[in-house]
């Protein structure tokens, strides 16, 4: 598929634009077809080829046009133009946390920096203090912003590596030389981040599945081909590893290139304490090498003593000791989760409208949603008056006389301001079904007082839910500084939900953070944060970070039956 192949130009010109200081609307439009296109299920180049390009949230005939030439052609002429009246070393620069492209614009108009090496030695050298909206400060937090990007750089994040790896897999399955096939590495162990994807398949014909995986659509460049190992790299420069073992060895395969290192490390020293030899062809006796299991990947763990660890387990974090004593959670399922928490519609900055998100809900087999518009202060994101809200209400009470067994719940994302007072009075807080609450300025308060002002914000009686706890963006911006610890013993005490947020480049709380949380006795939510009902599927991440905190069902206010979600609520 070509849809992130699509999405990136889109994004880039987005980002061109801003640099240019073209007006919000206008690269807003590209941002959300590029988010609506990057989480679409369907191949855009069928979407494409059979006209339907308008049907896509968001794409007018202008930019169906643009589409279609990028599919067609693999490139856009007017992306061309665009590059060439700004050098694309400065969109790397939009990627470095808080600098947007006013201040990059500052920075090549004055200094002629283009790329991070010239921002690195201008900021060492201390060039930028003294340009106007820069400063000392803002010198330390750009240098801090590009370690931060280098820590994830060569990686894309799950969504990307989920999509490329599954279509790929869905590919490989069409292969009858295939016995059996799966996932493995950090993308089944759902990381929130994926260097590369690898697929592990057995069969008695590796060189002809070999030849079958290179001749994928999607592959730009084979790397490297062999009879066990060949690995290539796709048009978004993801790269694909296929492993191909005998079926006797695939469950040990399977548990092995699964991983995490540190996890295997753990179940190899258990092997050899219990006269066994592990590794990714099987389980052998140690002293007469005899083949013992592996063809199953449950055989490794049950012959091991162990119960059956989950793949998003694996991190060696006390999950194998736990399974030595029959203690493992009983992870919550992708499954069930009957509806999403967190969704923006045209009421604020969606793109669409309350009754088309809760029919596709619905046809996802979803029970309730919940539309969490931005409040009045956030004026960009196009947030809530006090009038507005009521409005919203009225066609929320409507819309739920005309459903049967499917509850729409008026929420708001209110902002917690710097003081920790909250964006709405409480006369109308009140008012809505759900109050999310969380922080959408000032992200640079020190840690005392960051804390302070989240605390503030929960002690409100008509809150119910904390949105993105630390507010990081993966790669872009790292969380508040905040005592996480402090804000958890809150929630407790105030029998405030925290938000696993489902977004990709949140994933916020992280499994960290959710495990510690559980612990402490609070409950969650999930919610995607979604802008476009493309976004809704990302669900599925958020129930893999909970699932690698540890949680269950019973933790999760997203699997519980509607009459007790309304309950809990408050009616």
């Amino acid at each position: 598929m070509k849809n992130q192949f699509v999405a990136e130009i889109l994004y880039k010109i987005a980002d061109l634009l801003d640099v240019k200081g073209e007006i919000f609307f206008k690269t807003r439009a590209y941002r959300m077809a590029a988010q609506t296109i990057e989480a679409m299920d369907e191949d855009i180049e069928t979407i494409s080829n059979e006209n339907r390009l308008q049907s896509i949230s968001g794409v007018g005939e202008a930019l169906s046009k643009k589409i279609r030439e990028i599919v067609e052609t693999g490139k856009l002429e007017y992306f061309e133009r665009l590059k060439e009246e700004i050098p694309e070393g400065l969109l790397t620069l939009l990627d470095i946390p808080g600098l947007g492209p006013k201040k990059v614009s500052a920075l090549y108009e004055n200094l002629d920096i283009s790329t991070i090496k010239q921002l690195r030695k201008a900021c060492i050298e201390g060039r930028l203090r003294d340009l106007d909206g820069f400063g000392e400060i803002t010198e330390r937090n750009i240098l801090r912003g590009i370690q931060l990007r280098e820590k994830t750089s060569g990686r894309v994040l799950l969504n990307v590596a989920y999509v490329d790896g599954n279509n790929y897999l869905d590919y490989m399955k069409r292969c009858d030389k295939i016995d059996r096939i799966s996932i493995a590495g950090s993308l089944r162990r759902m990381k929130e981040t994926i260097g590369d994807v690898d697929i592990l398949a057995s069969s008695r014909y590796p060189e002809d599945v070999m030849e079958y995986f290179v001749h994928y659509d999607d592959v730009q460049r084979v790397l490297l081909k062999g009879s066990t190992k060949t690995s290539v790299l796709l048009h978004d420069n993801l790269q694909v590893d296929l492993r191909v073992v005998k079926n006797e060895s695939y469950g040990s395969a399977l548990q092995y290139f699964t991983g995490s290192k540190e996890h295997n490390v753990k179940m190899r020293s258990l092997a050899i304490k219990k006269g066994y030899k592990l590794n990714e062809y099987g389980l052998f006796d140690k002293e007469t090498e005899k083949y013992v299991a592996g063809e199953v990947e449950d055989e490794i763990y049950t012959t091991l003593g162990l119960s059956y660890i989950e793949s998003e387990l694996r991190e060696n974090k006390g999950e194998i000791d736990l399974a030595q004593k029959g203690h493992l959670p009983r992870l919550v399922e992708y499954d069930d989760v009957i509806g999403d928490f967190h969704i923006h519609s045209t009421w604020s900055d969606g793109s669409d409208s309350i009754e088309d998100i809760s029919r596709v809900a619905q046809n996802m087999g979803y029970s309730f949603v919940c539309i969490a518009d931005h409040s009045q202060s956030l004026k960009i994101a196009n947030g809530l008056s006090e009038e507005r809200v009521n409005e919203k209400i009225d066609e929320i009470r409507k819309l739920n006389k005309k459903l049967s067994n499917f509850r729409i719940f008026c929420g708001t994302e209110c902002d917690i301001k710097s003081d920790g007072s909250l964006d709405y009075s409480d006369r109308i807080l009140k008012k809505f079904d759900a109050v999310h609450i969380g922080i959408h300025s000032a992200f640079k308060m020190d840690g005392k007082e960051m804390t302070k002002r989240i605390t503030r914000g929960m002690e409100n009686k008509y809150v119910h839910f904390l949105a993105h706890p630390t507010g990081r963006l993966i790669g872009r911006r790292d969380p508040y500084e905040v005592d996480i610890e402090q804000i958890v013993d809150t929630a407790r005490d105030t029998g405030t939900f925290l938000e696993i947020n489902a977004f990709p480049d949140r994933l916020d709380l992280n499994d960290i953070h959710a495990k510690f949380a559980k612990e402490r006795g609070v409950k969650f939510v999930l919610g995607t944060d979604s802008h476009s009902i493309a976004n809704l599927s990302f669900i599925r991440f958020g129930v893999a970070t909970a699932r690698r905190g540890g949680l269950e069902k019973s933790d999760i206010l997203n699997t519980y039956r509607l009459k007790e979600i309304e309950k809990m609520l408050g009616g």
